[in-house]
């Protein structure tokens, strides 16, 4: 099997070595900008009992080995989302982190299998308040590097326009011609029949063992994300409560959820959330993923009951993940996540 020049040789290294300077300016302006705004800087363990409860998530696992030899499982975190709540919990109220996080079955342009999120958490503050600081932070990292918009594969985005928000049911009626909404009821069940009959109608596939999650999904990446970031960001807000994962309900309407992405250039860059803080309601969720993993993957992680533990106690909150080594991307022009990365991992045959 053939490969490039290792990213080590001094040639390869010397045209990746302007993108890496601009990682590193812009890391330092985020530094700066969260000391700024009373921010504390936290550092989360990578090894956790339970990687995260979503069922596409696909961790890397290992175990831990006790003096007399006996082992249990411990996983790389797939975000330091747990750990990060714990400090919240605790007392901390303003709290962001730069965590290296690990992902399974994830390589190309945009993914790799180890990679940097930068994840911040607002105790008492709205998540209308993350989105100003998506904002903020998006013509930040372009006035660091010098550059006037972001560009991917023939895309731009002006980072200094004001973000776009919008619903998640109003891109699939503007993109897609379906009402979301009508087949998702007043509690936020869901109605599979009803979403597969609106698709159907649209031209888009439909398989016999389609859940409405698969529906959902589908509709999110074939005819609503390639749309969203062009010009300026995109905030697509309010996702179905079913696919909340840890967001809670909107007071306004309790079939969605305070969560948002944020996007630019077609590229999905954050993940938002206003914190639930229902244990029970949280651990129904995650064993509904579980479920869901279980029957895809014939797999499930843990659940992490120190996590929910502390969610019984944690206040209210907003919390946010970003990819940063993707913002690094946009912002100085890379085309590939690993021409970010100092040392990227190895590539392993097929």
């Amino acid at each position: 099997m053939s490969h490039a020049s290792p990213w080590w040789t001094p040639d390869v290294h010397a045209d990746r070595r302007p993108f890496l300077l601009g990682r590193n300016r812009i890391q330092s302006a985020l530094r700066r900008f969260f000391d700024a705004r009373d921010f504390i800087e936290v550092d989360t363990a990578t090894l956790q009992i339970s990687p995260g409860n979503e069922a596409h998530l696909h961790a890397f696992a290992t175990e831990a080995l006790n003096h007399d030899g006996s082992a249990h499982p411990l996983y790389l975190h797939t975000s330091p989302e747990f750990a990060c709540k714990k400090l919240v919990a605790a007392g901390e109220k303003r709290i962001a982190c730069f965590a290296h996080v690990y992902r399974n079955r994830e390589r190309g342009p945009l993914h790799h299998p180890e990679f940097t999120m930068l994840e911040w958490y607002r105790a008492g503050e709205t998540y209308e308040t993350l989105m100003r600081d998506c904002a903020e932070i998006l013509a930040l990292a372009a006035e660091t590097t010098g550059t006037h918009q972001f560009t991917f594969q023939g895309r731009t985005s002006d980072p200094f326009a004001e973000p776009e928000r919008l619903a998640v049911a109003e891109a699939f009626a503007r993109f897609a011609g379906i009402d979301l909404l009508a087949s998702i009821a007043p509690d936020g069940g869901t109605d599979r029949e009803m979403l597969a009959a609106a698709m159907r109608s649209a031209g888009l596939r439909v398989a016999a063992d389609d859940t409405w999650a698969d529906l959902f999904s589908r509709v999110l990446v074939e005819k609503v994300e390639p749309h969203l970031g062009f010009g300026r960001a995109t905030i697509l807000d309010e996702y179905p409560v079913a696919e909340a994962a840890l967001a809670r309900p909107t007071a306004r309407d309790r079939r969605v959820a305070e969560r948002f992405e944020l996007y630019a250039c077609g590229v999905e860059l954050a993940n938002a959330f206003g914190e639930l803080t229902d244990a029970s309601e949280q651990r129904r969720r995650f064993e509904m993923e579980m479920a869901e993993k279980c029957r895809v993957y014939g797999e499930t992680y843990p659940l992490d009951e120190d996590f929910l533990a502390a969610l019984a106690i944690m206040p209210e909150a907003s919390g946010i993940a970003l990819g940063f080594d993707r913002l690094v991307m946009l912002a100085t022009g890379a085309t590939r996540i690993d021409q970010v990365l100092w040392a990227p991992v190895a590539e392993t045959a097929s």
